[in-house]
C-alpha cells in the first residue's frame, strides 16, 4: 500500500449528516477517516434555518448548529476534514483515486454522501428569502406555517404531496404550474384536488419574490406571477413558498462509473451500501429518493461506515 501522507483507509465525499454520522462510525472503528466536505460545508441541512424533527434536540435547533456539532463530535474520535471539491475519482484500480483541484489523494474505501439539491427557480429574491419564507421541504418547515396561506410551486407527485401536507398546518394552499397539465399521478392530484384548502392557478409562473425587513428580520409577504399565455402579472398574498420542482442528486461526477437510475439517484445492492463497484459505499439523499431526511441519512451514513469497516476487514484476510 502506498506510504504517502495523501493515502487514506477511508474517504468520504460529502459532509451533511450521511457523511458526518460515517465519519463518526469509522473514526470510533479506528480507521482515521478523511471528509471532503466540498462547497456546502454541512450539506442542505445548512441551508435550513430550523430543525426541530431531528430527535435528541427538545427545543429543536439551527441547522448549520446541528452540522457544527456533528462535525466537532467526528473530529474528537480523530475524522479529519478538508474543504476542497473532489473533482475526479478513479474507481477502476485499487487504492481508489481521488482528486481534487489542490492534490491527488487515494484510499481503501470510500463512502459516498455527496447528497442532493433541491431544484429551485433560480430568482436572487428566492435566493434572499431562503430558509424566511421560502423552502424547499414541507415536512421540514410546514410547521411554522400554521394559519398562514402558503404557495407551492410544481406539477408532479412532490407538488401535490407538499400541498396536501401543508394543508394540516396552513389556512390556504396555493398551487402554481406553468402548464394546463400535470406530471402527477391521477392518485395524487386526485386527492389534492378534493382537498378544499388547495386551490390551483396554472399557466403561471413565478417571477418574484416579495418581502421586507424589519427590525433586521426577512419576512415574506407575497409574490409576483406572470402568466405563461398572455405575459401578465398579478401580485399573490403568501408567507411562504414552496418550491417542489424535484431534486437533483450531486451524481455528476460519478457518471459512467456507478450506476443511477434515470435522475441520477446512485443503486446500491439490496438491503446494503454497497455500490457495482466493491469498497465503495453509499449513503445519505446521494441514493435515497424517497425519504430525504436528516435522520435517515444519518441512518444509512452509519450502515455505510460498517459496511465499510466489515469490507475492510475481509479484505485484510485475503491479504494476509
Amino acid at each position: 500500500m502506498p506510504e504517502n501522507s495523501n493515502h487514506h483507509k477511508v474517504i468520504i465525499i460529502g459532509s451533511g449528516p450521511a457523511g458526518f454520522t460515517a465519519a463518526l462510525y469509522t473514526a470510533r472503528a479506528n480507521l482515521k477517516p478523511v471528509i471532503f466536505e466540498g462547497l456546502q460545508p454541512g450539506g442542505q441541512l445548512t441551508i435550513t434555518t430550523e430543525v426541530e424533527n431531528y430527535p435528541g434536540f427538545e427545543h429543536g435547533i439551527q441547522g448549520p448548529a446541528l452540522m457544527d456539532v456533528m462535525r466537532k463530535q467526528v473530529q474528537r474520535f480523530g475524522a479529519a476534514s478538508l474543504y476542497q471539491e473532489v473533482t475526479e475519482v478513479d474507481f477502476s484500480k485499487r487504492p481508489f483515486v481521488i482528486k481534487s483541484y489542490d492534490e491527488v489523494f487515494t484510499a481503501d474505501a470510500v463512502i459516498i454522501s455527496t447528497g442532493a439539491s433541491a431544484r429551485l427557480l433560480g430568482l436572487e429574491s428566492e435566493k434572499k428569502f431562503m430558509g424566511y419564507g421560502v423552502s424547499a421541504c414541507a415536512t421540514c418547515d410546514g410547521f411554522f406555517f400554521r394559519n398562514q396561506k402558503v404557495i407551492v410551486v410544481g406539477g408532479g407527485d412532490t407538488a401535490m404531496e407538499e400541498a396536501s401536507y401543508l394543508t394540516k398546518f396552513a389556512s390556504e394552499v396555493t398551487i402554481i404550474h406553468r402548464r394546463e397539465g400535470f406530471r402527477a399521478s391521477k392518485i395524487m392530484l386526485d386527492k389534492a384536488k378534493s382537498n378544499p384548502k388547495i386551490k390551483f392557478l396554472m399557466n403561471k409562473i413565478v417571477k418574484e419574490v416579495i418581502g421586507k425587513e424589519e427590525d433586521g428580520k426577512k419576512i415574506m409577504t407575497g409574490v409576483l406571477l406572470e402568466d405563461t399565455k398572455d405575459h401578465s402579472t398579478q401580485m399573490i398574498e403568501a408567507q411562504g413558498l414552496f418550491v417542489a420542482i424535484g431534486h437533483k442528486p450531486n451524481t455528476d461526477l460519478f457518471k459512467g462509473i456507478l450506476d443511477m437510475d434515470e435522475t441520477g439517484y446512485l443503486i446500491l445492492k439490496p438491503g446494503s451500501t454497497f455500490t457495482k463497484i466493491e469498497g465503495v459505499f453509499a449513503a445519505g439523499d446521494v441514493a435515497d429518493k424517497t425519504y430525504r431526511q436528516a435522520i435517515t441519512a444519518a441512518g444509512s451514513g452509519c450502515m455505510a461506515a460498517i459496511d465499510a469497516e466489515r469490507w475492510l476487514e475481509t479484505q485484510a484476510h485475503l491479504h494476509t
